[in-house]
């Protein structure tokens, strides 16, 4: 009986559910020997699937971030070592990629392809496969509204420096205002790994509430008038010119900012295989396949990092206020230049079309017909808004080349 009774009492200790009862020293947040932190990640998870199943937020990435999420929070899954990546606060803290191979749980294993910038540039070479640059070719002058709808970035770079944060981790931050959540994740896990799981569900909450967050804003800085405008439509584009622009974009891009390489360069081989009309197997798997492998495994491995040790934290506050600031701002940034332009073409730009300047396409793009069309239903601004848009991929893919460049001489 008391070796049943022994059995019995081994058994219990060693449940998840008796962790939570009896947290160990380092717990993140224990109060009257519960271990409340672990309790708080798990409702934050499941609230995080409701909206991705029940409100359908992002769908594709929240629900395996929401769900990676779940997995990391479960007492004793031993999927996730976040210190295997982080160290325990060194500043200068290095991976001993042995440690991971031998000792690492099965997400340890798969974040490699987050902490070696794998999935972020696969994401990308995805995205690239999908887009249609033609309305860019068509009117290069939306690049400077994709440009424009980079500002956000900055003002958020010089709020985070201004709160206390460091030059890395304001960096991290800013990279949130270009609405790019790979580019995003690229960034924070080189310079602020320790932010990866705020920045990762601030950048892609905003980029899935663009229907709710642009509107007002759009309306706010831009008149009946200006809203009314009917734009000329976009000329023709050639074979050759869509077959030039990912490798002139590419080399471009190279002798400016090397580092912003392994994003615009695996977008513009996507777009070449897919305007080349001779790889369409590679074309498809890179749209479908590769899309969503990579998809499902950077989602639920950067979820898996939001510990409540590292989530937790006050700053995770200031990082959701600053990324919604950033947004706000990058949309305001478009929308000012697209008022210029209005202003200089004399009424032939309607402004609206650069508020779809940030990165996430083709939702923002599609934001700014809706708007337009409230206005006047005979009114298509998709095409033109979708200038914008893409060029607002390739601004933030440079804005982070440009934050890596400079953490490097730092």
């Amino acid at each position: 009986m008391s070796l049943l009774l022994d059995g019995i009492t081994s058994f219990i200790s060693n449940t998840g559910l008796s962790k939570i009862f009896t947290p160990s020293a380092d717990a993140a947040l224990v109060f009257a020997g519960v271990d409340f932190g672990t309790i708080i990640m798990l409702v934050v998870a499941c609230f995080l699937i409701y909206l991705a199943i029940g409100k359908q937020f992002e769908p594709l990435l929240l629900l395996p971030i929401s769900f990676g999420m779940l997995l990391a929070n479960l007492p004793l899954s031993n999927l996730m070592h976040n210190v295997l990546f982080v160290g325990s606060g060194e500043e200068h803290f290095v991976m001993d990629f042995g440690e991971i191979l031998h000792n690492g749980g099965l997400l340890d294993l798969l974040y490699l392809g987050v902490k070696l910038g794998i999935y972020p540039s696969l994401i990308f070479l995805g995205i690239g496969a999908m887009t249609d640059f033609s309305p860019l070719i068509a009117n290069p002058k939306s690049l400077l509204l994709g440009a424009a709808a980079q500002l956000g970035v900055f003002v958020a770079f010089f709020g985070a420096l201004f709160l206390g944060f460091s030059i890395y981790e304001a960096m991290a931050i800013g990279i949130i205002g270009g609405a790019d959540g790979p580019t995003a994740i690229l960034v924070t896990k080189t310079l602020a790994p320790k932010l990866l799981p705020a920045i990762a569900i601030a950048a892609y909450s905003y980029m899935a509430l663009i229907p709710i967050i642009q509107p007002p804003i759009m309306k706010a800085l831009t008149t009946k008038k200006e809203r009314l405008v009917k734009m000329e439509q976009l000329r023709p584009v050639s074979r050759i010119e869509r077959l030039v622009f990912p490798i002139v974009v590419t080399v471009v891009v190279a002798l400016i900012v090397p580092d912003a390489v392994p994003l615009v360069g695996c977008l513009m081989l996507g777009n070449l295989i897919k305007e080349s009309g001779v790889a369409d197997r590679l074309s498809k798997t890179a749209q479908n396949e590769l899309m969503n492998i990579v998809t499902i495994f950077l989602g639920v491995t950067v979820g898996a990092t939001a510990s409540a040790d590292t989530f937790l934290q006050p700053e995770t506050l200031f990082i959701v206020v600053l990324g919604l600031i950033a947004f706000s701002i990058s949309t305001a940034g478009g929308l000012m230049l697209g008022k210029l332009m209005y202003v200089l073409t004399k009424g032939k730009v309607n402004p609206l079309i650069g508020a779809a300047g940030v990165s996430a396409v083709p939702m923002a793009a599609r934001v700014a017909q809706t708007v337009g069309q409230k206005e006047d239903p005979s009114n298509f601004l998709l095409m033109h808004a979708m200038g914008p848009n893409v060029a607002g991929v390739i601004g933030s893919a440079v804005a982070a080349g440009v934050f890596l460049a400079l953490a490097k001489v730092l």
